[in-house]
């Protein structure tokens, strides 16, 4: 039952930078625009927080330090694509290219460098129940905040009059701009504050998932981020949930080299990959599926006038 318990929160602790930095792409896609950088901007932002994190002391100066550089790598990538009008796709793999050197490059006096252990965080009342005490309730704040983020973004997306115009742009931004909406504003504002919650997701790794500095430490979840956007169909909730599954896949690995399972560790180490792949597969065989769900205007460039 313990080990169970611990596995869920795991899981949880696991999923949560996953579920943040694919909620902030979500939000850039709904406007249209396709940000290829996650991995770039979720190293940028880990050895950012780390940084602040050793020097400060203090988690939340790590996580604005983390939020500002991610929105920073998403404002270059704004400018260059929607201000400069630029190819997306290579825009966005050169931010993920320059994200990993520029992170290596800064990164190299922290090597090896541990931060101090933190008391642990617990709701007070209710980290004692047996079982979901333990799976539930010690976790880091931003792991609730994640799931509050969840539920803000849909309200926001599907309730909100700013989120009408803002999927609006995503799906017709001819239609919007006749309207009087400055699409490219939008746009960019979307970018960036999408580039800021994947600034947090990073600041969460390099700070409370694995409290040190190592290079390359995101390992990928920038793309298990896209993915999850194209898994929950572009619905804040789904992406939680992907999230959530793709982290326990993550944990799961651990849980059966604890147990002694005869299987080379190597292999282990691939069900998350081999999971997003999977998912992505099973997803594609019905494309209509994709292109109902999927803002109409995802990856194309809008030109005023033209």
């Amino acid at each position: 039952m313990n080990e169970a318990a611990l596995l869920v929160a795991a899981t949880l602790a696991s999923g949560t930078p996953l579920a943040i930095a694919g909620l902030g792409l979500l939000l850039g896609e709904k406007a249209g625009v396709l940000n290829l950088g996650a991995e770039g901007m979720l190293l940028v932002a880990a050895i950012a927080g780390f940084a602040v994190a050793l020097a400060t002391g203090s988690d939340a100066l790590a996580f604005a330090a983390g939020a500002a550089a991610g929105a920073a790598m998403a404002a270059l990538f704004a400018l260059l694509v929607i201000g400069l009008n630029t190819n997306p796709y290579a825009t966005g793999l050169a931010l993920s290219l320059f994200g990993a050197g520029f992170s290596a490059f800064v990164g190299v006096g922290f090597v090896g460098k541990k931060l101090a252990d933190r008391a642990a965080f617990e709701v007070p009342g209710l980290a004692e129940l047996p079982f979901v005490g333990a799976a539930l309730f010690r976790q880091h704040p931003v792991v609730y905040l994640a799931i509050a983020l969840c539920a803000a973004l849909a309200w926001f997306l599907y309730r909100s009059r700013a989120g009408l115009v803002l999927r609006a742009v995503g799906e017709s931004p001819e239609s919007a701009h006749a309207l009087g909406y400055p699409v490219r504003a939008i746009r960019c504002a979307a970018v960036i504050a999408g580039g800021a919650l994947c600034g947090v997701a990073g600041a969460f790794l390099s700070v409370v998932y694995a409290p040190l500095w190592v290079e390359g430490l995101v390992a990928g979840r920038g793309w298990i981020a896209l993915a999850l956007t194209t898994f929950a169909t572009w619905r804040p909730a789904r992406v939680l949930l992907g999230a959530y599954l793709f982290g326990g896949v993550t944990m799961l690995q651990f849980a059966l080299q604890a147990a002694g399972v005869a299987v080379p560790s190597q292999w282990l180490s691939m069900l998350p990959y081999l999971a997003t792949i999977v998912v992505l597969a099973l997803i594609s065989r019905n494309p209509l599926w994709i292109r109902i769900n999927m803002p109409a205007s995802l990856g194309k460039p809008f030109h005023p006038g033209s």
